[in-house]
């Protein structure tokens, strides 16, 4: 059996491949290369889920990074059970066509639970005294543990909150270096995470991002000499392109003055009520799903979302079916930003009445994503002072919040969700392999995400 390498460059276009990234344009020069169509919402859980399973979200359910479940009203981000995806994966696929098959997935998403033989993912521990212990989670459990024994610990905060960069990207690419050689899997599929955080911070031609952009190629030219020493072909793959925005919707803020979104006062601060409200939002960078119920409240609530500046679209369910996004998990109403746009899930209109983990990094308690994780607020005098207090009390047994995290919305830069406007601003494909019948030209240029599973079942010789 042949063997390929996937790589995920997050955020990663096919205007940013030029001689500013030598590797990434001999990995072009050498095969193929074209932009990649985006699915509705280009977010990462709906693309990875795609080019798993070469279907739409309407197909595989996987509307955007979290939804509300229907049946009990909850809402919930950044899922990682491989079983929520519907459709056959393509190592699923690829075992039924050869029972031989390996693979090794290392930090894709829908990870837990996959039918791969090797498999590591950020998943932390939640004592019972509501602390967040920083851990990954593996399968079979020795894989994990021999990694962080040989290259440390998985850098975790480096993964996602204020010191999110290169260090996460870096541990990945050594730990995909060390699974080629050591255990050779047909298929090793591989995420590297960095570039986007700059993009999102600082916007996509910021100088912080130009040099995540020259690391990143770095990165993904070690990881190629390291395939073709090892006999597998690569592919660089991305879920979206990261746009320049600089305004912010308060899209749940202006659904509560409607008078449509309700919360429940508590002692640590409003909280949502999905059950009292009439309409809310589930808000995903430039895409947000809205949930209605009670007579009347479609119509009223699309009459708000339409008055709303910074919306460009917002479509029902027949309407979400030109996008291939018409599944039960999405919301009644589905908005779409304009360009330069993007949503915050804030939904408090007090100050003094936010949640606890407003201040916090808490990706499961937000209704909705939170770009400003990501930022130490920059209003805190001495915030790491404040950060080393905070670990010292933790060390000692105390229980608090970690409360460092700015509400400044306008600190975003970047942000994605929204289809791009231009082919080169979307998704990319490049592939060590020339085009080919089984990597087909595309045509009119632009490869169609949902066909990516099909080309590397090519590359494996498994098409």
């Amino acid at each position: 059996m042949a063997k390929a390498l996937a790589i995920i460059a997050v955020g990663l276009t096919q205007r940013q491949v030029s001689s500013d990234t030598p590797h990434l344009a001999a990995l072009a020069q050498r095969g193929s290369a074209a932009p990649m169509s985006s699915v509705l919402p280009a977010v990462t859980c709906s693309a990875q889920a795609t080019l798993l399973t070469g279907k739409l979200p309407r197909e595989h359910g996987v509307v955007g990074n979290g939804w509300m479940a229907p049946d009990s009203r909850e809402v919930a981000l950044w899922r990682q059970a491989n079983g929520q995806v519907q459709g056959e994966k393509i190592y699923e696929t690829a075992r039924r066509r050869d029972p031989d098959f390996t693979c090794a997935k290392l930090f894709w998403w829908w990870n837990m639970g996959a039918a791969v033989d090797w498999s590591i993912t950020p998943r932390p521990y939640y004592p019972a005294d509501g602390r967040k212990i920083p851990a990954v989670y593996g399968s079979p459990t020795e894989f994990p543990e021999g990694l962080e024994a040989y290259l440390g610990s998985f850098p975790f905060f480096d993964f996602w909150g204020p010191k999110a960069g290169l260090p996460s990207s870096r541990w990945i690419a050594s730990a995909a270096q060390r699974t080629l050689r050591l255990h050779d899997p047909d298929l090793t599929m591989v995420y590297l995470p960095h570039l986007d955080y700059s993009h999102q911070r600082f916007g996509p031609e910021h100088p912080t991002s130009r040099q995540a952009l020259t690391e990143l190629d770095a990165l993904i030219g070690e990881l190629v000499e390291c395939a073709d020493e090892c006999g597998a072909q690569t592919l660089v793959l991305s879920e979206y392109g990261i746009e320049e925005v600089s305004r912010p919707v308060h899209i749940n803020r202006a659904l509560r003055e409607a008078g449509l979104l309700e919360v429940r006062a508590t002692p640590s601060g409003e909280i949502l009520d999905t059950f009292a409200s009439r309409a809310f939002a589930v808000s995903d960078h430039q895409v947000a799903h809205v949930y209605c119920q009670g007579e009347g409240t479609l119509e009223r609530t699309r009459a708000v979302l339409q008055d709303l500046q910074g919306i460009e679209q917002v479509m029902d369910r027949s309407e979400q079916g030109a996008h291939g996004i018409d599944h039960p998990n999405s919301g009644d109403l589905v908005a779409v930003s304009e360009s330069g746009a993007w949503f915050t899930y804030y939904y408090w209109t007090d100050p003094a009445s936010e949640p606890d983990f407003a201040r916090t990094v808490d990706i499961h308690r937000k209704v909705g994503y939170d770009p400003c994780e990501m930022f130490m607020d920059p209003a805190l005098p001495f915030p790491h002072l404040k950060v080393a207090g905070y670990l010292a009390r933790k060390k000692l047994g105390q229980r608090g919040l970690l409360k460092v995290i700015p509400v400044d919305a306008q600190l975003i830069r970047g942000s994605h969700g929204r289809l791009p406007d231009r082919p080169d601003d979307g998704p990319v494909f490049l592939s060590s392999l020339e085009w080919s019948a089984t990597n087909p030209e595309p045509v009119g240029g632009l490869v169609e995400m949902t066909s990516v599973r099909d080309r590397l079942l090519g590359a494996l010789g498994l098409g």
